[in-house]
């Protein structure tokens, strides 16, 4: 009767001793991924005229490389003439009426001292012709400050006027390339809000900003100020580098992602706004993470698990898996470094089994 129990126990013996363990690695989980990513030029506005003018010339066009002051387009507004010629007679007329201020100034200062010299012999001036004379002199000081104040005026009016001139030259911002000629001779511009007032578009694209949507899972390990290479479709020979620079701080909610800005030197213009480069992400965790082989990761309807050896007998473990290394899986959960797992796990082992090693 005790036969049958003891073929038992040597099938269970054989089964154990088939059985390999294998520790739990602790490594670092750098890894690089593919990301899609976008270009934008580094610096990109529209230009717009800001005073209203019929355009006169436009000196550039669609694809120009313009340097930062260059003349782009020029207005012409003859009202403004007008305005400037005004402005100019209201200085010269301020500037006469001084003129009579300190005429008056000087005839009432000589007579107020003719007055005080007579003063001087008791009897041949009165008082009050002294006192009047000197009010005289006040008044016609107040005259000339007030002449004074009136060209400074004037002349700032005419100054203002001069500057809007100039804003009919329409020059470049910064160094850049004409993407987008939207104007031609004989069109009126101005300051209008919309976009059909608009003259031209300047991009600059000797460096641009490179865009990528990090995972937010990855986001913690956003390496900024590292070297990160990437491609594009149009040399797909080449590879191209660019520098992490800004971080968005902010995760997008519908894709769980955060925006990390690059930039990219551009100097011979072969990459261009719009393009949509892949990018070789470099992902990088501040602590190590722990590795089995892929086959000791079972997973079924209800659960993923390694198997673990407690003392020799099998333990489930519920794990999450993570990144993959090779043959390596990455799994987070209540298992530590140097814990000996099952290397072939299956739920056929159940929890309490025996096992070898």
């Amino acid at each position: 009767m005790r036969l049958p129990l003891v073929i038992a126990t040597a099938a269970v013996a054989a089964f154990a001793q088939n059985i390999e363990l294998v520790p739990v690695v602790s490594k670092s989980a750098d890894r690089t991924v593919k990301l899609p990513g976008e270009f934008a030029a580094y610096e990109s506005v529209d230009l717009r005229a800001k005073v209203t003018g019929f355009v006169e010339r436009v000196l550039v066009d669609r694809g120009s490389f313009v340097k930062q002051g260059q003349l782009l387009v020029e207005l012409s507004a003859p009202e403004m003439k007008m305005q400037i010629a005004e402005a100019d007679a209201r200085v010269q007329t301020a500037e006469s009426q001084r003129a009579e201020a300190q005429a008056r100034l000087a005839a009432a200062q000589s007579v107020l001292e003719r007055l005080r010299e007579a003063a001087k012999t008791p009897g041949a001036v009165a008082g009050n012709e002294v006192v009047q004379a000197e009010k005289t002199v006040e008044a016609a000081q107040a005259s000339v400050s007030a002449a004074e104040n009136s060209i400074r005026s004037a002349k700032a009016a005419a100054e203002s006027v001069r500057q809007m001139q100039e804003y009919l030259k329409v020059t470049a911002p910064f160094a850049g390339v004409v993407t987008e000629r939207l104007v031609h001779p004989g069109a009126l511009a101005g300051p209008a809000a919309g976009a059909g007032g608009a003259l031209l578009r300047i991009e600059q694209n000797s460096r641009l900003r490179l865009i990528v949507a990090v995972p937010e899972a990855d986001v913690s390990g956003i390496p900024r100020g590292a070297k990160v290479t990437f491609t594009v479709p149009a040399y797909p020979q080449a590879t191209f580098s660019g520098t992490v620079a800004r971080l968005a701080y902010s995760v997008e909610p519908k894709t769980r992602t955060m925006s990390v800005e690059l930039d990219v030197p551009n100097p011979r213009n072969q990459l261009a706004p719009g393009m949509f480069p892949e990018v070789n992400w470099p992902v990088r965790r501040g602590h190590p993470a722990l590795f089995v082989p892929s086959t000791a990761v079972v997973t079924t309807t209800e659960r993923t698990f390694v198997i673990r050896s407690n003392n020799g007998r099998a333990e489930w473990i519920d794990v999450r898996k993570g990144a993959a290394s090779g043959d390596l899986v990455e799994i987070l959960g209540q298992i530590s470094a140097g814990d000996r797992v099952v290397r072939r796990a299956t739920d056929e082992i159940r929890p309490g089994a025996p096992l070898s090693r």
